[in-house]
């Protein structure tokens, strides 16, 4: 073969390589990290379970899903664990081209039987709700780091923001207002192409104490931020640090101080503002459609979990029957 068309079938090769590997990428880039991070954790455990048991874990065999499924039961695991592994286990054979075993009429029938059996009811953490807020701001330090605790728990609560949308806000996605601030998410777990959406946060009625928008402000003005990252670390010795938070950070923020406002830790986590202000708005009188609105929710089942809560007292039926 000449030497140029050899050169010629190189340079092509060597394009549909680099072609390939963006590809690779693209689909690396298709789930959000936490969710990638959790299919790893989930396969990992899967082909550990599949080699103690010398049992083929790629391809894999309907029966031994079916197996695994069982042993999870077994060992206690909930019914969103396994439903998360049953996940993983496709989206690795459909990754790797395999027809995944999932969808066998014998895995769906065991799945079934497991559902009926142990049921899908989710523990969920519970919601913070205005007064349990009100306290636990109350708990914050003077200084830096309690200016910075006071604006993530009333910007995350007021915004209904999810962690990863609250550690993510920059300077440049917030808009001043005289009624508020106009807050911009860029990217988020119902929105990974990064259309973005706009969140109002409204001035708070009942002075400084519980306005996000003023505590916002104040800490950003107290930390010197122009720029960049809202929410960051502050060091032991009081200093701002360039680096953003963490969605752990959130958790562990919201636990501080429920403990410190003598709230069980244990019950709350980062979600618990998101879920506090959907819960608390409905309490209220808000309309779904607002509560949507302000959550980002697309799906109306996934919203009426906390506007079920919020509502269980709102038009009651007992109630009204005067006992």
């Amino acid at each position: 073969m000449d030497r140029p068309i050899q050169r010629r079938e190189a340079a092509a090769l060597a394009r549909l390589e680099d072609i390939a590997a963006k590809a690779r990428g693209f689909v690396a880039q298709a789930k959000a990290q936490n969710t990638l991070r959790a299919y790893r954790a989930d396969w990992r455990d899967f082909t550990e379970w599949c080699a103690a048991q010398s049992l083929d874990a790629l391809p894999t065999r309907p029966e031994t899903v079916a197996l695994y499924l069982t042993h999870l039961v077994h060992a206690g695991r909930r019914a969103a664990t396994l439903q998360r592994r049953l996940s993983a286990i496709s989206q690795a054979h459909q990754a790797a081209g395999f027809e995944t075993p999932t969808r066998d009429a014998r895995v769906r029938a065991v799945w079934a039987g497991i559902r009926r059996s142990i049921g899908m009811a989710q523990e969920g953490k519970a919601p913070v709700r205005l007064a349990d807020l009100r306290s636990m701001l109350a708990a914050t330090p003077e200084g830096l780091l309690g200016l910075r605790d006071r604006a993530l728990l009333l910007v995350g609560f007021a915004g209904a923001f999810r962690r990863s949308e609250l550690v993510g806000l920059d300077v440049e996605d917030v808009e001043w207002r005289p009624e508020g601030m106009a807050v911009t998410i860029r990217r988020s777990k119902t929105d990974p192409e990064g259309h973005g959406r706009r969140v109002g946060i409204p001035l708070g009625r009942n002075g400084p104490a519980t306005c996000p928008v003023r505590a916002l402000r104040a800490w950003l003005d107290a930390a010197g931020i122009e720029g960049g990252p809202i929410f960051r670390r502050v060091n032991r010795h009081g200093q701002v640090l360039a680096k953003r938070l963490t969605s752990q950070s959130i958790a562990l923020v919201v636990k501080r101080y429920a403990e410190a406002a003598g709230l069980d830790p244990a019950r709350l986590a980062g979600h618990s503002l998101r879920a506090g202000l959907a819960t608390e708005a409905a309490a209220q009188g808000a309309s779904e459609r607002s509560i949507m609105n302000q959550t980002g929710h697309r799906s109306v089942a996934m919203a009426r979990r906390y506007i079920r809560e919020g509502s269980l007292f709102l038009d009651n039926a007992a109630e009204k029957t005067g006992l």
